[in-house]
């Protein structure tokens, strides 16, 4: 497991982060909280915040990780430029993970009793978070994950385990499941990866789909080490009218080349998510079999004609270019529909810290940090939240936004769809602010 520190910018003082702060404010970026909340007073002290990063430096999560990792120098950055947080600058030191479970559960020992940080944030595959989250609860240590399962919404992890930055896969499906039924087919087959995250789209897009009138015709599981598809393509029933896919890992652009070789001219409806395709270019040769289908994406890869002044201004921070690729090289593409969970997650982050007025000198900060947390209900977009506005439910630790459903077209994708962040709601049954501190 290979160590690396981002470290914090010199000179920063308290005044510089109160102008901050204050510029902040006027600008309209302020979060909305629960009544009753009690701010406390600003720490006092100049060490450095540190947050641990469990980084998929290696592993099926690499693509990922290299821009988790680009995403949260940037934002740190941009925070300590504008006087860090309770004035003091924020470090973040680095683990690799592996995208290993128990890699992760010992990573987080590490950042623990080692590197001794503030708080764990960052995972992002499911198995992953699932095998190190428990170890988190045990040790008191926030564990702020930038996932996308149901894990953390579900009730099934503990109170110092939160998703603020991004939705969870059973908001996603229940958001777009209406759209997909009324505007491409009722009999779908799904293909996923064999794993938790797999498994909360293969629960919650079926049951999504059969809300709406539809049909699963057929689920099929692939182990997320396999590396040909060919085998598992013949179980597609001929009566398919839309192909689901969410594969994810090195393999994918394996995936969907014999998915075109299979279908050839004669396919259904494809709908897939853009993990399938992340960090891949869409001009690449033989994918010229996507044109004509569908994708969901957190955030649109490509800029849009509607682009917002904050699009444009997270896409120079982070340095990605209008096609969603490094302004630096045009041939590596970002992780663009999820790596602005990062981004957004590190202000949440911001935020509670400050509301709690957190020090980090007792052991009372981490309870404060988490108490501020689950008052949060609300981000406005703008430059801390720029894939858009969202609700927070301080319950269930979780936050809900926008989907966007793009379609692909001579090598780019375009916004067909942008559901509201009410399309995306279900019940709410998990409570961690019952669970002691």
């Amino acid at each position: 497991m290979s160590k690396t520190i981002i470290t914090p910018k010199k000179g920063l003082t308290r005044r510089s982060t109160l102008l901050g702060m204050g510029a902040a404010a006027g600008a309209g970026l302020a979060s909305q909280v629960m009544p009753g909340f009690v701010r406390y007073s600003q720490a006092q002290t100049s060490e450095p915040i540190k947050i641990g990063l469990q980084l998929h430096r290696t592993g099926i999560g690499a693509s990922y990780g290299r821009w988790y990792e680009r995403v949260t120098a940037a934002a740190v950055k941009e925070i300590n430029d504008a006087g860090g947080i309770n004035g003091r600058p924020v470090e973040v030191i680095i683990e690799d993970d592996g995208t290993d479970p128990k890699r992760g559960a010992e990573v987080v020992e590490k950042f623990a009793t080692q590197h001794k940080v503030d708080l764990i944030y960052g995972t992002l595959f499911s198995h992953v978070v699932i095998g190190s989250a428990p170890r988190a609860g045990e040790l008191k240590m926030p564990y702020v994950v930038v996932s996308e399962g149901y894990h953390v919404a579900s009730g099934a992890l503990n109170r110092y385990c939160f998703q603020p930055g991004i939705t969870d896969v059973r908001s996603q499906v229940s958001a777009m499941a209406p759209w997909v039924s009324q505007n491409l087919g009722k009999k779908v087959t799904m293909v996923f990866p064999d794993y938790a995250f797999g498994h909360d789209h293969r629960d919650y897009f079926s049951a999504a789909m059969k809300a709406q009138g539809g049909e699963i015709v057929q689920m099929i599981a692939i182990p997320p080490t396999e590396s040909s598809f060919t085998r598992y393509l013949p179980q597609i029933p001929s009566s398919t009218e839309v192909l689901y896919h969410v594969m994810v890992g090195p393999a994918v652009l394996t995936f969907v080349k014999e998915l075109g070789d299979f279908y050839g001219s004669q396919r259904p409806q494809i709908f897939g998510f853009i993990d399938s395709l992340e960090a891949v270019d869409l001009n690449t040769p033989q994918l010229e079999f996507l044109d004509g289908t569908y994708f969901w994406e957190g955030n649109p890869r490509y800029a849009q004609a509607n682009q917002t002044e904050y699009d444009k201004f997270y896409r120079e921070k982070v340095g990605v270019d209008a096609n969603g690729a490094s302004t630096s090289d045009p041939k590596d593409i970002s992780t663009y529909a999820h790596m602005f969970g990062c981004w957004e997650t590190l202000y949440v982050i911001k935020k509670a810290m400050e509301m709690s007025g957190y020090s980090g000198q007792t052991a009372k900060d981490k309870q404060g940090f988490v108490e501020a947390m689950e008052s949060l209900t609300a981000f406005e977009e703008g430059k801390e939240h720029p894939q858009g506005a969202k609700t927070f439910n301080g319950k269930n630790h979780q936050v809900y936004g926008s989907q966007y459903i793009s379609k692909v077209a001579g090598g780019r994708m375009d916004v067909v769809h942008k559901t509201a962040i009410e399309d995306g709601m279900y019940e709410i049954t998990a409570d961690y602010t019952k669970m002691s501190l």
